[in-house]
């Protein structure tokens, strides 16, 4: 059975930093997966910040040229990381992985909170 564990986020200051790391385990032909992040802030729809599929990152536009995401596959892992941090950042981020083969493969993390606060 499929698993994505997340690590990272906390609590930071407007203009700081912070990485987010999910790693897969089990999911098969990882490399087929398109990866994406995901953030729900309290009230909110989810809304999709970064993803990477074929090879290819995509952003929102709220967070373009501030957040940047990573692959590795050799790890089955992903990162995101976030500079330049501002209060409307402050969510439950999730990362996703998603394959379609036949059947639909969706795996979820289990979601990791960042507060932006001064």
């Amino acid at each position: 059975q499929g698993r994505l564990a997340q690590y990272g986020g906390g609590s930071v200051q407007p203009g700081g930093s912070l990485r987010l790391s999910c790693r897969a385990s089990g999911l098969t032909w990882f490399r087929e997966y398109t990866i994406s992040w995901y953030r729900q802030a309290p009230g909110k729809d989810r809304e999709m910040v970064a993803r990477n599929s074929d090879g290819s990152n995509s952003y929102a536009d709220s967070v373009k040229g501030r957040f940047t995401m990573s692959r590795d596959n050799s790890e089955e892992a992903v990162y995101l990381q976030m500079d330049h941090l501002r209060p409307d950042d402050t969510a439950v981020y999730y990362c996703n992985a998603l394959r379609r083969a036949g059947r639909e493969y969706n795996y979820w993390g289990q979601g990791t909170p960042v507060t932006v606060s001064s």
